[in-house]
């Protein structure tokens, strides 16, 4: 995985359907501006200077673990997984 495809949240945006229909650069690139809006996400990790939210000691946090039950968002831990390997090779 391209690590500037890693997004904040443990999404690999390189297996993103929407990424090539609307350009999408990523969460990084575009400061948490995407094309669907604001991502509070992206927005909390640029004012913590983390990398992604597996450096956070609060994560999972509320903000992810509601990103990670939500019905249509949902991926059954696959991000989390990405999170903790992610913190675990930055240590």
């Amino acid at each position: 995985m391209k690590r500037e495809m890693m997004a904040y949240c443990g999404t690999n945006c390189e297996e993103c359907a929407w990424r090539e229909q609307v350009n999408c650069k990523g969460c990084k690139a575009n400061q948490g501006k995407m094309f669907w809006g604001e991502c509070d996400k992206a927005k909390c990790c640029i004012a913590n200077k983390f990398e992604h939210c597996g450096e956070c000691a609060k994560m999972p946090c509320e903000i992810l673990s509601a990103l990670f039950a939500d019905p249509e968002h949902g991926d059954q831990g696959s991000r989390l997984n990405n999170l903790k390997k992610w913190a675990e090779n930055n240590r």
